[in-house]
């Protein structure tokens, strides 16, 4: 158990709690059939990889605020689809695309192994749970209710309504203002490293990095790391 008494916690949602990756592989296998883009493309890998592979630049870039929810949402699509032969990625064929999708993802109901678990527990300890994502908030509430996990949470904080993404001290301060949790005793945990846990440590945090890949420990201290969720109820 944890030394120290938290209060407060707050929580990321994507690949922390929602199996956001592996939801997501489903509802692009169901896409690629819908749309039909066998007719474009030779192997369905290419599609796919291509954009795995946007899809994490421009989150990253979005985290940064260099880029805006608009075109991320355009621009993850008319990469891959570019590489279709025969096939006109335009800006509104992309978001058409991006829509059904959308979509698609927001009704699967799969969690990370141990995810209600960890829920059940916290409350049981008697935490205030806040979730602080970067989602997109029409996409955020139907996967919380898809799931099942909208009602274990305190609050929900999403960088739309802050008007910043982690790692913002922005969020972060929106985030305490909305809950009104006492900072010494809060607590974040999350799995990406640089968003969760390093905007946490520069907001005065302390954190708890859920390390989905324990074979590159976090390359700077952090308060607490796990590999798997219930190796977070032995901390809380």
């Amino acid at each position: 158990m944890a030394q120290k008494r938290y209060t407060d916690l707050f929580v990321d949602f994507d690949d922390t709690l929602y199996d956001t990756h592996g939801n997501a592989v489903l509802a692009l296998q169901e896409l690629y059939d819908l749309l039909h883009l066998e007719r474009y493309f030779d192997a369905p890998e290419t599609f796919y990889e291509a954009y795995w592979e946007t899809n994490v630049d421009l989150w990253a870039r979005y985290s940064r605020g260099e880029i805006t929810r608009d075109y991320l949402i355009i621009e993850r699509f008319r990469r891959p689809l570019s590489l279709g032969r025969g096939l006109e990625a335009t800006a509104q064929y992309c978001l058409d695309v991006s829509n059904r999708f959308l979509g698609l993802c927001s009704n699967k109901p799969g969690v990370v192994e141990g995810a209600h678990e960890l829920m059940d527990h916290l409350r049981r300890q008697g935490y205030r749970i806040h979730m602080c994502s970067n989602g997109f908030h029409e996409v955020q509430y139907k996967k919380l209710r898809a799931c099942g996990l909208y009602d274990y949470f305190d609050t929900i904080i999403l960088s739309e309504d802050a008007g910043a993404n982690k790692p913002s001290p922005f969020f972060f301060d929106y985030a305490f203002r909305q809950t009104q949790a006492p900072r010494p005793t809060t607590l974040m945990l999350g799995d990406n490293y640089n968003t969760d846990i390093l905007g946490a440590q520069q907001a005065g945090l302390d954190t708890l990095y859920f390390n989905r890949y324990p074979d590159h420990p976090a390359p700077n201290p952090v308060t607490f790391e796990v590999a798997s969720l219930r190796e977070v109820m032995n901390i809380l």
